[in-house]
C-alpha cells in the first residue's frame, strides 16, 4: 500500500503545476487540514523555495492570514496588492516586504474543509477576472477529491516537518539545455551566473567565477553565500528572495575582501534568476577611489528567513493585552511554527512559579504543577533562576538531570524550557512541549532562546495591563450603582457596555433616585474622556446630583448647582447630563438637559418619538449658565428611554441616523422592559472593537402606586 501517499502527491503536484500555468501565476501552494486537527500544514510549493514560507508551515486555523480567513469564509480571498496586504494582515507583510498579489481559497470535499490553495502573482494586480475565479474553483474541486481520496484509501497525505519544492511549470517548456547557448553564454565578456528556485548555481562562465574568486566547480550546485563568505549577508539574500517573490528585477552592490565593489543583477523568471557581474558604477575595476578600508571581519549572520520568521512573532505578541491574548498569540504562532503540540506560561508569584495560562494541556496536570516552590529542583525553576533555556528531547534525557520528576509527568516526549526575562528581570518561565521525541537543532534552539525575550516583554506587558484593567473595573463598578431602587409603579431596565478599548472604563453614568413615594429622579450623563480622571469626575456629579436632587431642589436647580460644583473644582473635563423627574402620581414628567441626548418616548399605541427639550450648556463651562425645563405627559405603559450617544453613534453611522434606527426598534411590538433593553443594545454588543461606552436607562409607569 506504499503507492497511496505516493500516488495522491505526484496528483496533487501535477494539479498544482497546472493551475499555476492556467491561471497565470508565478507561484503555489498546497495546505492540508487532517481531519479533527485545527492547524493547517503546507504540503507543497511551487515557482518559490518552500522554506520562504516557513513562518507559516504550520498554521492554527486561529490566526489571521488568508488561507485561514478563507477557511472561516468557506470563500476566495483576494489581496491585490502588499499595500493591501500590509492593511489587512501586518504581521504577514512585515514578514514579505515585496510586491506580489495573492489568492488564497478553501478546498472542500462534501462540504467539508480538507485544505486550503495559496496562489501568487507578481503584483500589484487588478481584480481577479471571472474565469479566473471560475479556474481557482475548479481546480479547489479537483484538490477536494484528491486529498479526500488519499484518506479514504488509508493513507492520507500526513503532515511533514518541511514542504515539499515542485519545479516551476515555466520550466517545462520543451526546452532542453543546450551546449551551444553555454558556449554562447562563455564567449561573452561580461560575468553572468544562473541560479535555480533554491538559490543554487546552475552555471556560471568563467569570467564571472573569476570576477567573484571562486573556481566554478566549487560555485556549481550551491548557494553563492555559502561558498563565498563575503556574500553571506541577510541583505542580499533578501534581494534574492525580492526577486523570487516579486519577479522583479532587483540588484545589490558588495565589497570583496580586497576592497573590489561588485554590481550584481538580479533577473527572475519561472525557472530561476539570471545574474549579471559588473564593476559598481563610480569605481575603477571595482575599486573605489581613495584608500582601501579594510574588510570588517566575517561572523556567521542570522539567515534572513530566521529573521523575518522571528519578526513574524514578534508582530504577533505586540498585539497581545492582556496575559490570555499572550498565550492565545504563542498558541497560535509558536506552537504550529516548531510543531508543538502544548504549551504552559508560568510567572513568579510570591516565591512560587503560577500559571497564567496554557494551551494542549488537561486542567489537572496543571494542577500538578501549579505554584511550585523557587526552591524546587525542576525544569522550569531552574530555566528560571539560572536564566538559561533547558532542551530535552526525550523523557530519558529529562530524567537523567531531574530524576524526580518521573513522579510528576504531564504525558509529554520532548520539552524546551525558556526562560522569561525582561529587561533582566525574571518574569516566569514558558514550556514548549512534544508529544513525541523532538531533537532540536542548533537552529531551532537559537530561535526559540531568541523568541523568549520576545515572550517575556509581551507578558510583562500584558500582566501590567490586566492589574490596571482589574483596577479600572473595580472603579467603574463602584462608581456605578449596584442595583436601583424599588419604586412601586415603576418598571426598570438599565444596560452598561463599556469601550472594548482602554482599560474598559469611561465616564458614562446613569442613576435613579427615590425622592418620596410616588416621585423618583432619573439621571443619565456622560463625562468627557475614557480614564480614570473621568471616572472619578463621573462619581463626583453623581454624588452632586443625588445630593441636590433629595433635597428637593427642582430639575433646571439640580444642573445649575451641579454646574457651578464642577466649575469650582476645575476638572478641566466637560460633563453632559439628561435629569428628568418623574411623578407616578400626576403622570408626567419634567425634563432638563445639559447638552446631553434627547430621550425617546413610546407612547402606549407604540408610536415612537424624540422628546425636544430646548438644551443648556454643558456642565462645567459657563457658571452661569441656565436649563429650560419641559413637562410632558407619562402615561401607564408609555416608555421613556435614557442613553448615551454610544448607544446610537458609529464612525458609519451619525447620531441621526442612530436615533432614528434607535427609534424605529423601540416603536416595535410590546416586549418587557429587560427584552426591549436586550434588543436596544444588540446591535453595538455584536460590535467587538466598540470605541465609547454605552448607558441605556428604560423607564415604564404602570400600574397606579400603592
Amino acid at each position: 500500500m506504499t503507492e497511496g501517499p505516493d500516488l495522491g502527491r505526484r496528483l496533487l503536484d501535477h494539479l498544482l503545476v497546472e493551475a499555476v500555468r492556467d491561471l497565470g501565476a508565478h507561484a503555489a501552494g498546497v495546505y492540508v487540514l487532517p481531519p479533527g486537527e485545527d492547524v493547517l500544514t503546507l504540503e507543497v510549493m511551487t515557482g518559490v523555495p518552500a522554506h520562504f514560507a516557513e513562518p507559516w508551515h504550520r498554521i492554527s486555523l486561529a490566526y489571521p492570514v488568508p488561507v485561514t480567513d478563507a477557511i472561516r469564509s468557506r470563500d476566495l480571498v483576494w489581496v491585490a496588492s502588499h499595500e493591501e496586504l500590509a492593511r489587512r494582515y501586518p504581521r504577514a507583510a512585515l514578514v514579505l516586504p515585496y510586491h506580489f498579489a495573492l489568492a488564497g481559497a478553501p478546498i472542500l470535499h462534501r462540504e467539508r474543509v480538507v485544505g486550503a490553495l495559496l496562489l501568487l502573482w507578481p503584483g500589484p494586480r487588478h481584480d481577479l477576472v471571472p474565469a479566473v475565479r471560475a479556474g481557482i474553483a475548479s481546480v479547489c474541486a479537483f484538490l477536494g477529491h484528491v486529498l479526500a481520496a488519499a484518506e479514504q484509501t488509508g493513507q492520507p497525505l500526513a503532515p511533514r516537518s518541511a514542504a515539499r519544492t515542485l519545479a516551476d511549470p515555466a520550466a517545462d517548456d520543451g526546452k532542453a539545455p543546450d551546449d551551444a547557448a553555454a558556449r554562447y553564454a562563455e564567449r561573452l565578456p561580461e560575468p553572468g551566473v544562473a541560479l535555480d528556485l533554491d538559490g543554487r548555481v546552475t552555471f556560471i562562465t568563467g569570467a564571472a567565477a573569476g570576477l567573484v574568486g571562486a573556481s566554478e566547480r566549487r560555485l556549481l550546485g550551491a548557494p553563492p553565500w555559502e561558498v563565498l563568505p563575503w556574500l553571506n549577508d541577510p541583505v542580499y539574500e533578501d534581494r534574492y528572495r525580492a526577486a523570487l517573490i516579486s519577479r522583479r528585477p532587483t540588484s545589490f552592490t558588495a565589497r570583496r575582501p580586497d576592497g573590489v565593489v561588485l554590481c550584481f543583477e538580479l533577473f527572475p523568471d519561472g525557472t530561476g534568476i539570471s545574474v549579471r557581474i559588473t564593476h559598481a558604477p563610480g569605481t575603477v575595476d571595482g575599486e573605489a577611489a581613495g584608500p582601501a578600508q579594510p574588510a570588517p571581519p566575517q561572523v556567521a549572520p542570522v539567515r534572513v528567513g530566521a529573521l523575518y520568521h522571528l519578526m513574524h512573532l514578534a508582530g504577533a505578541l505586540s498585539e497581545a493585552a492582556g496575559a490570555d491574548d499572550v498565550v492565545r498569540l504563542v498558541a497560535d504562532t509558536v506552537l504550529p511554527a516548531f510543531g508543538a503540540q502544548a504549551l504552559a506560561m508560568l510567572v513568579t508569584e510570591g516565591g512560587r512559579l503560577r500559571i497564567v495560562g496554557y494551551h494542549g494541556y488537561p486542567p489537572e496536570t496543571m494542577d500538578l504543577f501549579d505554584g511550585t516552590p523557587l526552591t524546587s529542583p525542576t525544569p522550569g525553576v531552574r530555566a528560571l533562576t539560572e536564566g538559561t533555556a533547558g532542551f530535552f528531547s526525550s523523557r530519558e534525557e529529562l530524567e537523567q538531570v531531574f530524576p524526580a520528576r518521573g513522579d510528576r509527568t504531564d504525558g509529554m516526549a520532548a520539552w524546551a524550557f525558556l526562560p522569561l526575562i525582561a529587561s533582566g528581570r525574571p518574569v516566569g518561565t514558558c514550556v514548549l512541549a512534544f508529544q513525541r521525541p523532538h531533537p532540536f537543532a542548533p537552529e531551532e534552539r537559537a530561535a526559540m532562546t531568541s523568541l523568549a525575550g520576545l515572550m517575556a516583554q509581551a507578558l510583562d506587558r500584558a500582566r501590567l495591563y490586566d492589574t490596571e484593567h482589574a483596577l479600572a473595573q473595580s472603579l467603574q463598578t463602584g462608581l456605578l450603582p449596584h442595583t436601583l431602587p424599588v419604586v412601586p409603579g415603576l418598571e426598570v431596565a438599565a444596560r452598561y457596555l463599556p469601550a472594548t478599548h482602554g482599560m474598559d472604563i469611561g465616564g458614562d453614568f446613569y442613576d435613579l433616585i427615590r425622592l418620596d413615594d410616588t416621585t423618583v429622579a432619573a439621571v443619565i450623563g456622560d463625562v468627557q474622556g475614557h480614564n480614570v480622571a473621568a471616572a472619578a469626575l463621573m462619581g463626583q456629579v453623581r454624588t452632586a446630583i443625588h445630593a441636590h436632587a433629595t433635597a428637593g431642589a427642582a430639575p433646571d436647580e439640580v444642573l445649575a448647582r451641579t454646574n457651578r460644583l464642577l466649575i469650582d473644582l476645575d476638572p478641566g473635563l466637560f460633563t453632559s447630563c439628561l435629569y428628568a423627574r418623574i411623578d407616578l402620581a400626576a403622570r408626567n414628567v419634567r425634563v432638563a438637559t445639559a447638552g446631553h441626548l434627547p430621550p425617546l418616548l413610546r407612547r402606549p399605541d407604540g408610536v415612537t418619538s424624540v422628546v425636544q427639550v430646548e438644551p443648556g450648556v454643558l456642565l462645567g463651562i459657563d457658571p452661569a449658565a441656565t436649563y429650560p425645563t419641559r413637562t410632558l405627559p407619562l402615561p401607564a405603559g408609555a416608555v421613556l428611554a435614557l442613553f448615551t450617544d454610544g448607544l446610537i453613534e458609529t464612525p458609519d453611522h451619525p447620531l441621526d441616523a442612530g436615533m432614528t434606527r434607535l427609534a424605529h426598534d423601540m416603536g416595535k411590538s410590546p416586549l418587557s422592559l429587560p427584552a426591549l433593553a436586550e434588543t436596544l443594545t444588540a446591535p453595538v454588543r455584536a460590535v467587538d472593537d466598540r470605541i465609547d461606552d454605552v448607558a441605556l436607562l428604560l423607564l415604564r409607569p404602570s400600574a397606579a402606586p400603592a
